[in-house]
């Protein structure tokens, strides 16, 4: 049990945010940039158990109507170890409310009916960040004074 709650909430930590409650009757788009740092020579590791495991839910999330939109980027050179980061994920959910909207454990289950190796790939997925963070942005107009 100990363990499906731990996979559970690593599951759920991509799109979770900090414990604030969001606009309330907000419709506008809420864009959230993740980012990864997988240890040193993991990051190939890292991004290939996200495309197999979790990009297929962020595409189900799309089809729900929960998200707009889903890209990924990686830095082109390598930066200084405190401001390192392999991949950067962000997502424009439908809004600020959508983020915290739990994935249905059904669509999960349909969507990998291997529980056993989707939880132990999720576990190592997890096991192999140093960090993860989120970072919801906003959008500036420079054109208005």
């Amino acid at each position: 049990m100990k363990r499906w709650s731990k996979v559970a909430m690593l599951l759920a930590a991509p799109w979770s945010l900090p414990a604030q409650a969001p606009p309330a009757g907000s419709t506008e788009p809420f864009v959230v940039e993740y980012y990864y740092k997988a240890r040193w020579g993991h990051a190939d590791e890292f991004i290939r158990l996200f495309k197999k495991n979790h990009f297929p839910v962020l595409k189900r999330e799309i089809e729900l109507g929960h998200i707009q939109r889903v890209t990924a980027e990686a830095p082109r050179f390598h930066a200084t170890e405190d401001g390192r980061w392999d991949y950067r994920v962000t997502i424009v959910w439908k809004n600020a409310a959508a983020p915290h909207e739990p994935f249905p454990e059904a669509e999960l289950k349909r969507l990998f009916p291997d529980q056993e190796t989707f939880q132990r790939e999720e576990q190592q997925r997890f096991e192999i960040l140093l960090a993860h963070w989120d970072l919801p942005v906003v959008t500036v107009d420079l054109t208005r004074p």
